[in-house]
């Protein structure tokens, strides 16, 4: 079983890699692989809705890991996304970045649907609830169960030294790995069992704004 993590972060070891640390230690101890996929400091693209991605199963960005991260999809069992939180909201780059992928897979068949996914909020003080409300809705529009802990999945911290002490915010990240593997662990026994996924209805499609033909 492999896990991807999506780091929102431009640093590499600031404090919301401090959190995704914590549940890759329970990962491995139950022998569970995990990625990250680092954002870093240079700029990414945001979705521009070119419709490339439509005929071509990829963004027509080529500059950085959207589509590394989409192929990557394919064979991951769960997923994780982590921001560190800027005025009560995610970091730009981590939107920019899952809205270009979850856009881009619009027309094949896709890769994250069925899969556990959890969002991950760390900041030195507020705005960790509404960051981590924004990254949920990507699983809620992907067909994917969004695993939860024993507390919101935040934690907090000024310096990545301070974030490692927050005694409850890791023990929230460990027992939300832990609750993924159990999820993961769950879905591929009904696989084995043979239990089909639910149908997917998508013809309908709603415009509020009326027009005559």
């Amino acid at each position: 079983m492999k896990v991807i993590f999506v780091n929102g972060s431009s640093h590499a070891n600031g404090t919301t890699m401090q959190a995704v640390k914590e549940m890759q230690k329970i990962f491995s101890a139950e022998g569970v692989e995990s990625e990250v996929i680092q954002l870093g400091n240079q700029p990414i693209r945001d979705c521009i809705q070119c419709g490339y991605c439509g005929t071509h199963d990829a963004c027509v960005f080529r500059d950085d890991a959207v589509n590394q991260f989409t192929a990557l999809a394919k064979e991951a069992d769960g997923f994780v996304f982590a921001t560190p939180v800027y005025y009560a909201h995610p970091s730009g780059r981590i939107l920019a970045f899952l809205d270009r992928a979850f856009y881009s897979v619009q027309n094949v068949e896709n890769p994250f649907a069925f899969k556990p996914g959890a969002s991950i909020a760390v900041a030195r003080r507020g705005g960790t609830t509404a960051s981590f409300d924004v990254l949920n809705k990507y699983f809620g529009i992907s067909q994917m169960p969004v695993a939860g802990s024993t507390y919101w999945n935040i934690s907090h911290g000024l310096t990545a030294e301070d974030a490692a002490k927050d005694e409850e915010g890791m023990q929230t990240m460990r027992n939300l790995a832990r609750n993924m593997v159990w999820m993961m662990r769950s879905f591929a026994l009904a696989k084995e069992q043979g239990i089909p996924y639910p149908e997917t209805e998508g013809e309908a499609v709603t415009n509020f704004i009326q027009r005559e033909d």
